[in-house]
């Protein structure tokens, strides 16, 4: 008798259990296409920013067709806007927390464009990074030294000048635009660096995770910590003498390897 009551309990549960994993996985197909966005401005579009954002992606050339309009809309919105202002509160609560050794060799490395200083007015009437990059229509952009601030890293910016910590510039500009970034940044409300570094002539070819790494590395030479560092690429993260803790700034325009 027992014996039949415990195989009538295994049935039942087993029962129950085909009919909740069933209720869970099954998805109705026109439902799950009524959800998905054909266009490229739903689930996939969020999907790819991930993948790159996060690296997943790793080298990647061009914004799916289908995610123009998505990567338009995300850097001219708020959504771009409200992480910026994630990114910048997330390096202070670090930042506030750091001890500080005080002997003007506390560090902070920013990259510039898509980091301090933002092209959107450029990549605005280039297809918001989907056209092929094209170097002497960019080089004219940054000629004109008229790039607005990123609010968000500006803010970021004078409240670690305030710390005391020393701000180093590094970017893959070229040594013939000092003249111009120096003034574009000046313009947006960025003073008190303590070295602007821009590829030089040995500079030319290497790769910008190569390039940013032994400029990091001559950096900490000369006896500084790198409490952070600031970018948009991973280029500008990766590589060695990475130090502390690395902030990554959103940007599916465009990727630098």
């Amino acid at each position: 008798m027992a014996s039949s009551r415990n195989i009538i309990v295994l049935l039942f549960f087993a029962f129950l259990s085909k009919t909740f994993s069933e209720s869970i996985i099954q998805m109705h197909p026109v439902a799950h296409r009524a959800n998905a966005d054909d266009k490229g401005s739903g689930y996939y579009c969020e999907s790819w920013r991930y993948s790159v954002e996060t690296n997943d992606a790793g080298e990647w050339r061009n914004i799916p067709t289908r995610c123009i309009d998505f990567v338009k809309d995300y850097i001219t919105g708020e959504r771009y806007r409200s992480d910026l202002e994630i990114v910048a509160e997330n390096s202070l609560d670090f930042v506030k927390n750091v001890t500080m050794i005080g002997d003007g060799k506390d560090a902070w490395v920013f990259d510039i464009d898509e980091t301090l200083l933002s092209n959107v007015p450029y990549y605005a009437t280039h297809g918001f990074g989907s056209q092929s990059f094209n170097e002497k229509s960019f080089n004219h952009w940054v000629g004109l030294a008229e790039a607005p601030a990123l609010p968000a890293s500006l803010r970021l910016y004078k409240e670690l000048n305030q710390m005391g910590v020393t701000l180093i510039l590094l970017t893959g500009r070229e040594e013939f635009q000092r003249n111009a970034t120096i003034k574009n940044l000046l313009d947006a409300g960025f003073s008190h660096w303590n070295k602007l570094l821009l590829r030089g002539p040995s500079d030319k070819g290497k790769p910008a995770t190569t390039y940013k790494s032994e400029k990091r590395k001559e950096i900490e030479n000369e006896g500084y910590t790198i409490h952070g560092c600031s970018g948009d690429q991973w280029s500008d993260l990766r590589g060695y003498a990475m130090g502390i803790r690395s902030f990554k700034l959103p940007n599916p325009m465009y990727y630098i390897p």
